[in-house]
């Protein structure tokens, strides 16, 4: 159990994930929260991820950190996302093991799944079939920290403890057209397009893949809420339950931004995985469920960035 003086560590605190945990434990009167930068601590080496398990001793350790993107960079940076991935959450789960931490919450991804298991998504479908490939890489290092856990618990009895979130989106988040998530990608689009008058906004694939939604802020209250609750071996989805399709996702976001324009499908561009919703009963029958619908949160994350350089 964390205790308001509990020393925690929170792994990839700049990220939109881990920059959400730490405002959730401030807003729970956490005090004794410790975050490294990348330039302070590289995480893809084991021998200062080490050192500083050894100095800083955490009690308990949200593991936010990874090399993130969208299809495209997934699909082009295939090793990097591999390799990284695969150094960052080894170092920190052995570190954490070799100090004895006493809890550690692992952050995975729904793209674990198989491309064509039965929807919605359950926790046991690990596994069960081949990958979706555009981001093959990244699941995969994102399924070897799970095995870490659940393996590193078998052997060592240590309470690692993973939970699979659906996409996200929210404070924080990724504008850059090159490398970020369908999403923001669609915001900065449909700003840019509406602030310089352009008369249609050109989106990627058919509109048919369906996608569920987020926001980081739930996300992270889920994360306060395993680390207090759940003690098991098996990973936790977290989502909403919900889906809509891409093309329903860029109405609703073009209704938000104001944009008058029209849409052009470029469908000679990739759909990535044709539906990808996660089963969440197991979260709801822990106690744990979203709060922030998705018209709102999109509302919620537009008046925070329209007038910031995210969107430049």
């Amino acid at each position: 159990m964390m205790n308001k003086d509990s020393k925690i560590y929170v792994a990839g605190h700049s990220g939109m994930v881990g920059s959400s945990i730490i405002r959730a434990l401030e807003t729970e009167c956490y005090s004794n929260i410790i975050c490294r930068t990348s330039a302070e601590l590289d995480l893809t080496n084991q021998e200062a991820v080490s050192n500083f398990f050894e100095e800083e001793k955490p009690e308990f350790v949200f593991l936010a950190a990874a090399k993130v993107g969208g299809i495209h960079a997934n699909n082009v940076y295939r090793a990097d996302f591999l390799y990284k991935n695969l150094l960052i959450e080894a170092n920190i789960i052995h570190s954490a093991y070799k100090i004895g931490v006493n809890k550690l919450l692992f952050l995975g991804s729904s793209c674990i799944y198989p491309k064509l298991a039965p929807q919605p998504l359950k926790e046991e479908y690990l596994l069960s079939g081949f990958l979706e490939q555009t981001n093959e890489p990244y699941a995969i290092a994102k399924i070897a920290g799970i095995k870490l856990c659940e393996t590193y618990r078998d052997q060592y009895n240590c309470n690692f403890i993973s939970a699979m979130p659906t996409n996200l989106y929210g404070t924080n988040d990724n504008y850059d057209l090159n490398n970020s998530h369908v999403l923001p990608a669609l915001i900065r689009k449909f700003h840019t397009a509406k602030i310089t008058g352009k008369p249609n906004v050109e989106i990627w694939g058919t509109g048919a893949p369906m996608r569920e939604f987020l926001h980081v802020d739930d996300l992270a209250i889920a994360c306060l809420f395993l680390m207090e609750n759940y003690n098991e071996k098996e990973l936790v989805n977290i989502g909403t339950g919900k889906d809509i399709t891409i093309k329903e996702l860029a109405e609703l976001i073009k209704k938000v931004i104001g944009f008058n324009g029209k849409l052009v499908w470029d469908s000679s561009k990739p759909d990535g995985t044709p539906r990808k919703l996660l089963d969440v009963s197991k979260a709801h029958d822990l106690g744990w469920k979203h709060k922030i619908e998705l018209e709102e949160g999109i509302k919620m994350v537009y008046e925070e960035v329209q007038h910031s350089e995210a969107l430049v």
